[in-house]
């Protein structure tokens, strides 16, 4: 069964349920050896060009998948077969929590895009801990996304992120701190200069793996520089650019709540890059995400000043040979381009 197949089912059913079928398979996948082997023979792609080393991490490929998708520390397994360069797991809260109400996930399908409301649902960092204890080190590297429960009032938003950073330090290879996120109430306030300033000052003292900020899109240009600036100056290690937005005027079909993802903010998320690499380049790990789905747009961040991108919504409507076509396509615009390897193209517009 090719995936368009496999597609169609899924789409019958609501988003929630088909991710939770999909994740079954992924699942299964990871606990049988012998059928991971066979899918990664035939859903990866491997090109030494293609790998490098950064934030102390070995990445076989610049694909990884971004938070979301394996909240619960599930897949990680399964996921290593389809042939990503890394997984983030997440978010993760100190306490389990339901997240809001469903429905609130929503295709937007004639846009290629995805609409959530999710709300940090998951485990909560006890359970995902001992399952992350399980599988790391992992040949994939793994990094936990953390975020504040929603219960949790802002002025004691530090505590969540530090309690989350003592307990999952020793299994896992980054930590993302996930202020940005549109579905728990107030949660972008915190990014301010001077809560990233004190957040990254105090988890460093529990913790020697890379912190990573992920900023909104609907930031402006010079705020979103200024507070990129402030996170670069107090030591944080990469910045992903960016998380999902509000904007709903990006399509007819939108809600008005929860955050679009996928082909729907390619032009704001790029847009939003550039600005930032302009001015952070050279100066802290840049990653891109949002609105990639093909090997031509993955490059063209990663010239922009990228050295990681990631996906999520086009893993959906694509399917699992998607970072397979990326990374092979991705081997032959080196080629095209002139370049040796991946790594020599990182930055290679602001270089001209």
């Amino acid at each position: 069964m090719n995936y368009e197949t496999l597609k169609n089912i899924l789409f019958k059913f609501d988003p929630e349920t088909a991710h939770e079928l999909a994740s079954i398979g992924i699942r299964a996948v990871g606990c049988a050896p012998f059928i991971r082997q066979k899918i990664k023979e035939n859903f990866s792609y491997t090109d030494e060009r293609l790998s490098q080393n950064l934030l102390g991490m070995h990445f076989a490929n610049p694909i990884g998948l971004g938070g979301g998708f394996d909240k619960n520390a599930t897949m990680i397994n399964g996921l290593g077969a389809f042939g990503f360069g890394f997984v983030e797991v997440g978010t993760i809260t100190p306490v389990p929590q339901l997240g809001n109400k469903k429905p609130r996930l929503f295709r937007l399908i004639e846009e290629r895009s995805l609409q959530n409301a999710m709300g940090f649902n998951n485990d909560g960092v006890e359970k995902i801990r001992r399952r992350l204890k399980s599988t790391f080190p992992n040949e994939l590297p793994i990094i936990a996304n953390i975020g504040k429960n929603k219960v949790t009032a802002n002025e004691y938003a530090l505590k969540d992120y530090e309690f989350l950073v003592k307990r999952l330090t020793d299994f896992c290879n980054a930590f993302t701190i996930n202020i940005s996120s549109p579905n728990t109430p107030n949660l972008r306030d915190l990014q301010s200069e001077k809560f990233v300033k004190e957040l990254v000052k105090t988890l460093k003292n529990y913790t020697d793996k890379p912190l990573i900020l992920k900023i909104a899109p609907d930031m402006e240009a010079s705020a979103a520089v200024s507070l990129c600036q402030s996170a670069a100056n107090a030591g944080i290690s990469a910045i992903i650019i960016n998380n999902t937005s509000i904007d709903y005027t990006l399509s007819a079909n939108a809600k008005t709540f929860g955050g679009i993802s996928g082909a729907l903010i390619k032009e704001k998320s790029r847009a939003l890059f550039e600005a930032v690499a302009k001015e952070l380049f050279g100066k802290v790990t840049l990653i891109s995400c949002g609105g990639i789905d093909s090997a031509e747009e993955a490059l063209e961040r990663i010239k922009m000043g990228a050295s990681l991108v990631e996906i999520y919504t086009a893993f959906i409507y694509e399917g699992p040979s998607l970072c397979k076509n990326l990374n092979l396509a991705l081997s032959r615009l080196l080629d095209q381009g002139g370049f040796a390897s991946i790594t020599d193209a990182i930055g290679a517009n602001l270089r001209k």
